[in-house]
């Protein structure tokens, strides 16, 4: 199997973040009929995934008309993606994350956006497109590994809940958010790099 289709899938997991959205699924659903639960998650996860796709076809289109290069967003990705992580590390059960359950249906917020097509993915993907465009097919692969993953996870997310506990919910978002906080630290670090080898 490809390393880069695996480390991207991964990536993209982590940055997605489905455990740690398992409470938020879990109380935006509460004023939703348990026989819609299944189909409102399967459509924020295909909403996500067709603005991701996006994202990863025109990131370097977009790139370009704004006049922002590949180190630029290396570093701004970095930094989002560090700021998520420690989100993700320190969060405490009381917190809402984006929401708090309002009554009614979640349309595209805040399941599909920012939950799972937040800003760290949409960077992340336009990195993997500008960085390497002709390998475009398999971040298409990658981001679709990571978002059937997700979409698993969310689905089942209130059997989850009950299941594991509120606790072993936290501690796998904490865990994902520790190693993602050392992938962030390399793409910063990466863009820092790019950046002072461009001054010389």
């Amino acid at each position: 199997m490809n390393s880069d289709l695996v480390s991207a899938a991964i990536l993209l997991l982590l940055v997605m973040d489905p455990f740690g959205n398992v409470p938020l699924v879990v109380t935006t659903m509460r004023s939703v009929p348990r026989e819609r639960h299944l189909a409102v998650v399967l459509r924020e996860c295909a909403i996500a995934y067709v603005l991701l796709l996006v994202f990863l076809f025109g990131g370097h289109a977009f790139l370009t008309l704004m006049r922002l290069s590949e180190t630029s967003l290396s570093i701004a990705g970095g930094v989002i993606l560090f700021l998520i992580a420690l989100r993700m590390v320190f969060s405490r059960p009381s917190e809402g994350v984006f929401g708090d359950g309002s009554v009614g249906e979640p349309l595209i917020v805040p399941l599909a956006i920012p939950a799972i097509a937040g800003p760290s993915a949409m960077a992340t993907v336009m990195l993997m497109a500008s960085r390497d465009p002709q390998r475009i097919g398999t971040w298409v692969l990658a981001l679709t590994a990571a978002m059937v993953v997700t979409t698993i996870v969310l689905a089942a997310a209130g059997q989850l809940q009950r299941w594991l506990g509120e606790r072993v919910v936290r501690a796998f978002e904490r865990l994902m958010g520790l190693v993602l906080t050392a992938v962030a630290v390399e793409m910063l670090l990466g863009g820092i790099r790019a950046f002072v080898a461009g001054m010389h």
